[in-house]
């Protein structure tokens, strides 16, 4: 049996805490969306050396998990250097170095899908770079980088649920600390759930919607 009551009066702590939950989401996902796009442009370029060091920090990102970087950011860099970051600057930044990694290999198959006849075709024509980049290159790149981008969006999103480890009253936080205070846990995950879900299935229908859009106009 649920206390409807209880969670009724919990509803402005999820609201609040939600609020801070899309508030990082948005700002460290449009942070991996920057990175992500040029790093993959200069892998695409095949600039000599960077392009080595952006190798690095996509395989570094793919492959430490948040709350190490988190942690790092966090209290590391503090102890190492002297560097004290707040929580917030912590956890955006976090989620735009995983996201850039993520981000950066989408983006990497979408320019990767475009025939070099296409390139030297729009070359021939007189089209200069920003026009080949704008006419060619962007439109049909996106058309196949966009199932994986909204992917990891969503799962940036998903992700943001351990920013609680560096004090932020973030939904995760607020269910931790109700089940602790209050002892409502079978309350406090059906408004952690619920309230992922009032956020990710929209998004999801909003990315189909954007896929099929794209399909029928660009491409």
């Amino acid at each position: 049996m649920f206390d409807f009551q209880f969670m009724q009066q919990c509803v402005p702590l999820f609201a609040k805490a939600l609020s801070l939950t899309l508030y990082i989401s948005f700002f460290g996902i449009l942070l991996s969306l920057i990175i992500g796009f040029i790093c993959a442009w200069i892998l695409f370029l095949k600039v000599p050396f960077v392009r080595y060091i952006i190798n690095t920090y996509v395989e570094v990102a793919r492959n430490t998990p948040l709350l190490i970087q988190l942690f790092f950011l966090y209290y590391g860099l503090h102890g190492i250097m002297g560097i004290s970051l707040n929580e917030y600057v912590c956890a955006i930044t976090g989620l735009a170095f995983l996201g850039g990694g993520y981000m950066c290999e989408s983006f990497r198959t979408g320019l990767e899908s475009i025939s070099k006849s296409q390139i030297e075709s729009a070359q021939s024509i007189g089209l200069g770079s920003f026009q080949m980049m704008r006419y060619v290159i962007l439109p049909q790149s996106l058309g196949v980088a966009l199932p994986s981008i909204g992917a990891n969006v969503i799962f940036l999103l998903k992700e943001t649920s351990v920013v609680g480890v560096i004090a932020l009253t973030d939904v995760m936080f607020v269910t931790k600390d109700i089940i602790t205070n209050y002892y409502k846990t079978n309350e406090a995950l059906l408004m952690l759930v619920l309230s992922y879900l009032i956020v990710l299935l929209p998004l999801s229908f909003v990315f189909s919607l954007l896929e099929r859009f794209y399909k029928k106009r660009v491409l």
